[in-house]
């Protein structure tokens, strides 16, 4: 085990910003899993219409997205913590208003929101990862 654990850190040494892309994607995918379980929770459960569910889903996937990438994905950051939560905050309003415009186009093509909020979900993680790198958590 201590083998392992020294090859993973000798391979994470070489490859930074490899992994970090990695991890940044494993919170991604995490905080993408909540989102797109809420919006059906509440459409499904509670007969929410999917554009008010979405801004819900957002609101939870949010936590995990800053917590995540504060504290595993971009854990050397040197940022402050209401500098960078502001900033994180700023990227996904952003993130979150093409989410928003995407998920309504696609609804109105008469995707199934299901179907419609993956494609949406699977878009913009690039812009969140850049603005994420170079500006959040520098």
């Amino acid at each position: 085990m201590a083998l392992m654990n020294k090859f993973g850190e000798k391979l994470a040494s070489c490859f930074p910003l490899l992994f970090q892309i990695f991890r940044f994607g494993i919170v991604g995918i995490a905080a993408a899993f909540i989102h797109f379980s809420t919006v059906v929770l509440l459409v499904q459960g509670w007969a929410c219409a999917p554009l008010m569910a979405n801004i819900f889903g957002f609101a939870v996937s949010f936590q995990l997205s800053y917590w995540g990438h504060r504290l595993w994905t971009f854990n050397d950051t040197v940022s402050l913590h209401r500098v960078a939560f502001t900033r994180l905050l700023v990227v996904q309003a952003l993130n979150f208003a093409a989410n928003e415009l995407l998920f309504y186009i696609f609804l109105s093509l008469n995707l199934p929101y299901q179907i419609a909020l993956i494609i949406v979900l699977t878009v913009l993680p690039v812009f969140t990862f850049i603005s994420s790198k170079v500006w959040v958590f520098r």
